[in-house]
């Protein structure tokens, strides 16, 4: 049986601020189709990590590659044009817009035809703007809100805009997604749904990263997970042995979330 083939590789990455470390000689690789997550206490340097990988912030030391190559030096809209798309904490969508011309706008940025074509309305352009629109209705589908493309983005509930976010990054045609604590605000049903996106993209092939507080969530659906604690890896395994790890335990779940985690 062959091993997977990374994607994402993490090699002796550190992060100072000053005399504080944020992150102290990270090393992890998230594989081809795995979905991982990044855990640990406030402040342990998880989201300093992601934007490390998005270019948003260059690390004191160390190494991020992307399918081999380096992305030393490149800036976020370099990062996310090789493949690595990021969501936020905070829903961005166009709230007065509908949630069809969200999306739409989203895969515009990707189309084929040249500014001459779309003036013209040349037979490319017209061609080009049928497939964007059926490339929408199908990522609307994918995600599981095709049945409000009609509706302004900024009346959806709390939840169906999380979606909506996600349906914006895979608008942008990503190998990898890298999703910043995605359920935060959510009730169990939200939650729920957005759980089974994440399964359906990850069965789909998609690299997955993902941070997030949710442990029932978190152990639901990871391959893997990777524990942060004062910006360094404390533990890295499958779900059933982060839950039982007593240092895991002690730094971050405590007792009585592992009890709940592990009836996820």
């Amino acid at each position: 049986m062959t091993s997977p083939a990374p994607a994402l590789t993490i090699e002796r990455v550190a992060v100072h601020f000053g005399g504080l470390v944020a992150i102290a000689d990270m090393t992890f690789v998230d594989n081809e189709g795995e979905l991982l997550s990044l855990i640990g206490p406030n402040g342990a340097g998880k989201t300093t990590a992601f934007n490390v990988i998005t270019g948003f912030l260059k690390p004191s030391k160390g190494e991020v590659r992307y399918r081999g190559a380096s992305l030393k030096g490149l800036k976020p809209h370099q990062v996310a044009s090789l493949g690595l798309v990021r969501t936020f904490q905070r829903t961005s969508v166009f709230g007065a817009h509908t949630v069809f011309d969200n999306v739409l706008t989203g895969l515009h940025l990707s189309g084929r035809s040249t500014l001459l074509d779309t003036l013209l309305r040349l037979p490319r352009e017209r061609q080009s703007e049928q497939e964007l629109r059926e490339a929408a209705r199908e990522i609307l589908a994918l995600v599981g809100i095709d049945n409000h493309a009609h509706e302004y983005a900024g009346a959806l509930p709390y939840g169906d805009q999380r979606l909506l976010g996600v349906a914006l990054a895979l608008a942008a045609k990503p190998s990898m997604l890298l999703l910043d604590e995605p359920v935060s605000g959510m009730n169990a049903s939200e939650t729920g749904r957005f759980m089974w996106l994440l399964r359906k993209l990850r069965d789909l092939g998609m690299t997955i990263l993902l941070v997030e507080h949710d442990m029932p969530m978190v152990m639901g659906v990871s391959d893997r997970i990777i524990v942060l604690n004062y910006g360094r890896i404390i533990a890295e395994g499958p779900p059933a042995a982060i839950r039982e790890n007593p240092e895991v335990i002690r730094a971050y779940l405590g007792q009585a979330a592992a009890k709940r985690a592990a009836h996820a």
